[in-house]
């Protein structure tokens, strides 16, 4: 039998449940895939926790690697026995499985360079980090960044890869030990948000210009001190809410502060494209096969531990990525 983590009410981690499952056959467009490695991401606890609504009960997780056990009919472009990784949305959701049906179109197929848990650790990761790097913004070498939460498993892919592009990256961390994991990755200049004003700091680092652009995942506590930190017609990126979701925002704040750009975008539409999709993740598996972008696993749990691993991510114990491993 197969098991994995289901959950039949919203709440706390505590609300996570290992139980055995039956897979079945795979269907029309679907394959069954035996994991290797699952990635656990903050997403994880907004499905957890209610803030993006599902159906339940239903299982957790959109991201994983491992091998195709076997293929339903009408799938061509992965077979059994290839080594795969996907990530997603609700097309994904149940990745906390030790087996699973899943639909093919999502799957990637690994290159060879690659392991499954590399893959588990920075699916979702990297390509976050490669449309934010080559998608968001047309990024000159000597131009600034902000990015929040820089010793993140996001963080440290974005500023390893943000220093390929020449850019000079400002990360904000909560402790001093995550400030030497971010300075360690690339980061420029380590700015702790638990003792420092962020702006007026990045104001002092900037000859009071600002940066170019802020990646900002944390989301309500630092919302305003973002906008304070662009340059004139700088662009303001939201990749996240771990703080929470932003209220009562006003447009005309962005014309105050110096007509300022705001997106808040998601990965789902930067991967719907299959050739789109492929190039990024082409991009990102040449970086980290050739070691310019290194994939830090600096946690790993088992797949019944899903409770402890939701807390320590949601108080900021962890650093870099972490995974399941199956």
């Amino acid at each position: 039998m197969a098991n994995a983590i289901r959950f039949y009410e919203t709440g706390g981690p505590e609300v996570l449940r290992y139980e055995e499952i039956c897979v079945g056959e795979p269907g029309p467009g679907q394959v069954r895939l035996r994991h290797a490695a699952v990635g656990l991401n903050y997403a994880d606890t907004y499905f957890r926790n209610g803030t993006y609504p599902i159906p339940l009960p239903n299982g957790l997780g959109v991201e994983a690697a491992g091998v195709v056990e076997a293929v339903g009919e009408g799938v061509t472009h992965v077979a059994v026995g290839d080594r795969v990784t996907y990530t997603g949305f609700i097309n994904t959701l149940g990745a906390y499985s030790t087996e699973r049906l899943i639909p093919a179109a999502p799957l990637i197929k690994l290159p060879d360079s690659i392991t499954c848990e590399t893959a588990a650790a920075m699916t979702m990761r990297g390509l976050t980090s490669a449309y934010l790097m080559r998608r968001i913004h047309d990024f000159k070498p000597g131009d600034s960044i902000l990015l929040h939460a820089a010793a993140g498993g996001v963080g440290l892919i974005v500023a390893q890869w943000a220093k390929l592009l020449g850019l000079t990256v400002i990360g904000t961390v909560s402790s001093e030990a995550k400030g030497e994991v971010a300075r360690a990755h690339g980061c420029d200049y380590i700015i702790d948000y638990s003792r420092e004003d962020v702006a007026q700091r990045v104001r002092t680092l900037t000859e009071g210009a600002g940066v170019d652009v802020v990646f900002d995942s944390v989301g309500k506590s630092t919302f305003m001190g973002s906008l304070d930190s662009l340059k004139r017609r700088g662009l303001m990126v939201c990749v996240g809410t771990a703080s929470g979701p932003i209220d009562g925002f006003n447009p005309q704040l962005l014309a105050m502060k110096g007509s300022l750009y705001l997106t808040r975008p998601a990965l789902a539409d930067y991967i719907a494209d299959p050739a789109e999709k492929a190039a990024l993740a082409g991009e990102l598996f040449d970086h980290v096969a050739s070691g310019r972008i290194k994939i830090e696993i600096n946690q790993k749990y088992a797949l019944q531990d899903a409770a402890q691993a939701h807390r320590d991510l949601e108080s900021r114990k962890t650093t870099g990525s972490s995974i399941f491993v199956i």
